[in-house]
């Protein structure tokens, strides 16, 4: 069961995009209707045409003004009470709440993003099917320093695997955090009658990147340290347990503003398997020269 990327869904059409210019355009000719409503039928007064643009010190500028402002809050606080509902947008204690419904506790230190993540684990460990999300779900509430868990079997084997992915620096779990996953998914209500499962330590396998580098004819001699930042931020947002290392992504995070081309050596690309994790070493970028 693959995991939802709540970020990744379109906008929701509940939520209106505020227009504050059309929302006071609105009051303004609402008035100027009024106003010749007036006219028309008072002709004994005499009133002129009124242009409601003629004065922004003008009262009725003000007012409508004024009342396009109050709407655009209105409208606003609406927006944030929809967003308040949906996991995709909910934060702080109003994650809590949604949390809460589906049997989630926030834990000690948890930020949202983590909170966010194990509660579409809950729901998806409730479906039919769902062994494999419950017990990631179990290992990421077992402790606040299980980064990631993967959950897989090897072959035929009936045998339940469950890689542990620490917060340490070099990600891997000591033996109380493994102790602390481990009694968790093996207690009664948890672990389903005919299941082994056998806790371990994830890895983490360091890679070093090199390769050659053109800039373009105007870039500064700061692109290349941009271009090794924006690797590493990259792959510190995507790296996840069994994610492969795919040249063709690392090169493409390369291509920043002012690099003209990019000659990858290593590494070719990296099938990684489910209880290894890559994290990037060096970074060797030989700059070769500018052209177009």
């Amino acid at each position: 069961m693959s995991a939802i990327d709540l970020k990744s869904l379109p906008a929701p059409a509940i939520i209106e995009e505020l227009d504050y210019a059309a929302i006071a355009a609105t009051y303004k000719a609402k008035f100027v209707s009024l106003w010749e409503g007036v006219r028309a039928a008072n002709p004994g007064l005499n009133l002129p045409p009124y242009d409601v643009e003629m004065l922004e010190t003008d009262l009725a500028v003000i007012a409508t003004e004024t009342e396009g402002f109050r709407e655009v809050v209105l409208r606003g606080r609406i927006n944030d009470a929809i967003k308040a509902n949906l996991l995709a947008f909910a934060r702080k204690s109003d994650l809590d709440h949604l949390a809460a419904f589906y049997d989630v506790v926030r834990l000690a230190g948890e930020d949202d993003d983590r909170l966010c993540s194990r509660v579409v684990l809950a729901i998806q460990g409730r479906s039919t099917g769902g062994t494999a999300p419950r017990y990631k779900s179990v290992a990421m509430s077992a402790d606040i320093n299980v980064e990631d868990a993967i959950v897989y079997t090897i072959g035929r084997s009936p045998v339940i695997h469950v890689a542990v992915f620490s917060t340490a620096p070099d990600g891997a779990a000591s033996p109380a955090l493994l102790a602390a996953v481990d009694t968790a998914l093996q207690a009664e209500d948890v672990r389903m009658v005919n299941d082994t499962i056998v806790v371990a330590s994830a890895v983490r396998r360091v890679v070093d990147v090199a390769a050659n580098v053109w800039l373009l004819p105007d870039a500064d001699n700061a692109t290349l340290t941009r271009a090794e930042a924006t690797l590493r931020s990259a792959w510190a947002a995507a790296q996840s347990l069994g994610r492969d290392f795919v040249q063709a992504w690392w090169v493409s995070k390369l291509m920043i503003e002012g690099v003209h081309k990019v000659e990858p050596i290593a590494p070719l690309d990296l099938s990684i398997p489910a209880d290894e994790a890559v994290s990037i070493g060096a970074i060797s970028l030989t700059l070769r020269g500018r052209d177009f």
